[in-house]
């Protein structure tokens, strides 16, 4: 009995083409057909884990590079922040100076160079941190001392000490105040 395959064959190719050309059984065919696609899924499996590996690569460097580029950043507010932590005690003795007035050309020569300072560190984001007549928050206060007095309500800072700054809404040094009871 002839197979479908063999009647196709048959019907579509003279005899003396079949000698010529041996078409091969129908065993041979299968496991031909079996191992090429074996190997071309070791052929595309390479493919694929070099694309992978590829991908994983460009997102391991687009990693590397955020996390560089937030270390830059994070250097760069610290180094700030370090500098005008240092600006702040010459801030200070500025305003100490100027508390001890021994003339008006002094005193007008100090408040000029004390805005020009106030300028340059208010540039780089130094902002001061309101505190005379502010509820206390010690997020922002330091309270060194309570006082009884009748200007200002229980919970009120009453005078300040010594100024806080903020720097670009970080505080880099509260300000050292009295409360009211």
């Amino acid at each position: 009995m002839m197979t479908d395959k063999e009647k196709i064959v048959d019907e579509a190719v003279p005899e003396e083409e079949l000698k010529e050309e041996e078409i091969p059984e129908e065993t041979e065919e299968p496991a031909e057909e079996a191992e090429e696609p074996a190997e071309e899924a070791t052929e595309e499996e390479p493919q694929e884990d070099e694309s992978a590996r590829y991908l994983r690569l460009m997102a391991d460097f687009q990693n590397y590079k955020r996390r560089v580029e937030r270390e830059k950043s994070e250097i760069h507010s610290r180094a700030k922040e370090g500098i005008m932590t240092e600006l702040l005690v010459v801030l200070d003795n500025f305003e100490r100076a100027l508390d001890h007035d021994d003339g008006d050309g002094f005193r007008e020569g100090m408040e000029m160079i004390l805005k020009q300072l106030g300028d340059v560190l208010a540039k780089e984001g130094l902002t001061e941190i309101p505190a005379l007549g502010e509820d206390f928050d010690p997020n922002v206060h330091n309270a060194v001392m309570t006082e009884d007095t009748d200007d200002f309500e229980s919970g009120k800072v009453s005078g300040v000490m010594q100024k806080g700054y903020k720097l670009n809404s970080k505080v880099i040094r509260p300000s050292m105040v009295k409360v009211a009871n």
